[in-house]
């Protein structure tokens, strides 16, 4: 029997050894994606729920924009509805320059359209790649700006503004001043009320595409508020007779500046008021400050001799004087005191209180101001005014100066007796003539249409009734300023003054200050207005002789304008016919005084 070879049997447990190996390896992989399934969920979760309001706030800081909602600024109008200054809409072009920057190669059709070197253009946009919001031109007409945006250029927007715009331009500049580029009062009363003006932008939430276009409003967060309108006091017409008047008397003077300034002398509304030079407000940036000065408001002078109606209430108060006596001796002309020579052009003599008015004598407004006790005339100066501001609220006025009674030297008190070493504004100086034609009653000056206040009593009625008449005398045949701040059929009282400008040192002899003011009608006055030239370089340089015709000229046109009944119809008035007139008659007016004999107030501090 033979051996048979064994054979050894098949290795099936290797075999099915895989088996069990693939079930795992399949295990893993579906523990695998069961661990990334439950990432993905954890994720899902963490981005839905957990950390939603974040991934939100992300994608609205990328889309969601919070964008104001521009409003008007508010109408000014003056007394008679007339707009002076008004808001147009404009449209301002902005960009984001990265994006610009992608497309540069349509940069000079850009610039081409904003009206600017495509160089200049690129190198803006290169400088400032980082931001997000660079404005390109501001405040562009609207089609313009449409032109712009039709180009279709990525990264370039447009934004809906405001532009101040004044009817009027240079005539009432420096009453309203102006607006900055962001339509926000800067100078006058677009400064004082901007407030009121200005309103208050509302502000909406809106979605943006990568373009930077709105194309869907979420909401709106806050409503806009429109500014509220403002109706001034001054008169558009009468503003335009002060501006041509002062304007053509410079001309002809060939002066530095000049200003005036009207009251209502019922409720002290500024009717006008007017300085040159001046400026256009719709082209502010081409004028030079000196111009945008108020100089009615910020600048002062020593007003001469129309501080003398001051002076006189002073001492029709005191007791010791009536507008009849005592005489007061002038005789000579010359008054020596204290080392100094006070004058006067000529040698009046004895005069009374009113021919001290009448004559502007300033040697006898010395012998008054130093026979008067020193408080009456400190407390009286400062009660009309001087040395105080008016309270008008215009920004910038200032106060001018008047020195402490009890700090006056016998030539200080008796100089500020025809009206130097004090220094006042022209408004000052048109309040205190309101404050005696309204019977003694000071009134705050206001801009505003409606707001005048009660005012308070500074001098008795009687006195102020009995300064006026005095005034009335400076306008009629004999007085400084006759016949030149004549009105026809109205009767005019008032004052010239003709101050010597003070320079380092001393005072020029050369540079005047001429002055005036007054009141009409002067039977029951409703206008008062000073007038003051600086330093007219031209033929004459007295009050009555260059302020004089502007006032008569403007206030003749506004009396017609204002349908004030005349009070003198009758009487003399400037090539008029037979009238009479103070005991005189005859076929025309009397002859215009002699020019050195027109002002009698001429002489130095």
């Amino acid at each position: 029997m033979g051996l048979r070879k064994h054979i050894p049997p098949p290795q099936h447990g290797r075999r099915r050894s895989a088996g069990p190996s693939s079930r795992k390896r399949m295990m893993v992989v579906v523990g695998l994606l069961g661990l990334a399934s439950i990432g993905l969920v954890a994720r899902a979760f963490d981005l839905q729920v957990v950390r939603k309001q974040f991934y939100q706030s992300q994608g609205d800081a990328r889309f969601l924009r919070v964008m104001p909602i521009p409003v008007s600024r508010g109408t000014i109008f003056d007394r008679n509805g007339e707009p002076l200054a008004v808001s147009t809409p404009v449209m301002s072009i902005w960009a984001n320059p990265a994006e610009v920057l992608e497309h540069d190669d349509r940069i000079p059709q850009l610039a081409q359209a904003l009206g600017v070197d495509a160089a200049n253009l690129k190198e803006q946009l290169v400088q400032r790649s980082d931001k997000e919001f660079v404005y390109l031109r501001r405040q562009m007409a609207p089609e313009a700006a449409q032109v712009v945006l039709d180009l279709g250029i990525p990264g370039i927007n447009g934004q809906r503004e405001f532009k101040r715009y004044y009817p009027s331009g240079e005539v009432t500049s420096h009453v309203l001043g102006f607006t900055n580029i962001d339509d926000h009062g800067q100078e006058g009363l677009e400064l004082a009320y901007d407030d009121w003006l200005s309103g208050k932008p509302g502000s909406k939430r809106v979605i943006r595409d990568r373009m930077g276009h709105v194309v869907e409003d979420v909401e709106q967060i806050r409503a806009p508020k429109p500014g509220q309108n403002l109706t001034l006091s001054i008169d558009r017409r009468i503003q335009f007779l002060a501006y041509n008047e002062l304007k053509s008397t410079l001309e002809k003077s060939q002066a530095d500046s000049g200003s005036m300034v009207i009251l209502d002398v019922k409720t002290g509304e500024v009717l006008a008021m007017v300085n040159l030079p001046t400026y256009n407000p719709n082209s502010v940036n081409s004028s030079k400050p000196a111009d945008r000065r108020n100089r009615a408001m910020t600048d002062v002078l020593e007003p001469g001799s129309t501080i003398k109606p001051v002076l006189m209430a002073a001492a029709l108060s005191s007791g010791k004087y009536t507008p009849t006596s005592p005489l007061i001796d002038t005789t000579g002309g010359h008054w020596f005191f204290q080392g100094h020579d006070i004058h006067d052009t000529h040698n009046y003599g004895l005069l009374t209180p009113t021919g001290v008015i009448t004559k502007s004598s300033n040697v006898g407004a010395a012998h008054i101001a130093m026979q008067l006790d020193t408080g009456l005339m400190y407390d009286t100066y400062r009660a009309f005014g001087f040395g105080n501001s008016t309270n008008s609220g215009f920004p910038g006025e200032t106060s001018g100066y008047l020195k402490i009674g009890r700090d006056w030297r016998p030539l200080e008190k008796a100089i500020l007796g025809y009206g130097y070493g004090l220094n006042v504004t022209v408004l000052q100086l048109a309040n205190a003539y309101a404050t005696i034609a309204d019977g003694g009653v000071m009134h705050s000056p206001t801009f505003i249409k409606g707001n005048d206040s009660d005012g308070k009593v500074i001098i008795e009625p009687q006195i102020a009734h009995e300064l006026v008449d005095m005034l009335e005398t400076t306008t009629q045949p004999g007085g400084t300023a006759a016949p030149y701040a004549w009105i026809a059929n109205y009767t005019v009282a008032g004052k010239t003054g003709t101050a010597h400008k003070a320079v380092a040192g001393g005072y020029s002899k050369n540079n005047y200050g001429a002055a005036f003011a007054g009141m009409v009608p002067a039977t029951n006055p409703r206008l008062v207005a000073a007038v003051v030239v600086d330093n007219p370089r031209k033929g004459s340089y007295y009050g009555g002789l260059v302020s004089g015709p502007v006032f008569a000229e403007v206030m003749a046109g506004a009396l017609r304008l204002l349908d004030i009944p005349p009070d003198n119809i009758g009487r003399w008035y400037v090539g008029g016919p037979l009238q009479v007139q103070n005991g005189l008659t005859g076929n025309a007016p009397p002859a215009a005084p002699n020019i050195e004999e027109a002002p009698a107030e001429e002489g130095t501090p």
